[in-house]
């Protein structure tokens, strides 16, 4: 376990929370469902690229809506996550950990 332990890597985990402007799915106005498909067309992007290795939705544990796993050092997963049209528009907000 410590030779595990030593090579390690720490992966930047964003919890994506209910924001104020947020509308559950089956209640989402045409503007608010553009922006979250915007949102999910976007993240499927940045897997692609390799910036995140998981993503997506979360039901049925409250306030959290989703969950990803960025590749990328924090700086940068924070600058993509406040570049995001959903967080932008307050329909989310985002907690940041670091995961090993």
């Amino acid at each position: 376990m410590k030779e595990r332990l030593a090579t390690v890597r720490g992966y930047v985990t964003i919890l994506l929370r209910r924001g104020p402007a947020y509308q559950p799915p089956d209640a989402r106005d045409p503007d608010q469902a553009r922006i979250v498909w915007e949102h999910g067309r976007r993240n499927m992007q940045l897997q692609a690229e390799g910036k995140m290795a998981l993503v997506g939705p979360i039901h049925g544990a409250g306030e959290i809506v989703g969950l990803c796993v960025f590749a990328t050092p924090e700086a940068e997963a924070r600058a993509l996550m406040d570049d995001d049209v959903g967080v932008r528009a307050g329909v989310f907000v985002y907690d940041v950990a670091t995961w090993y």
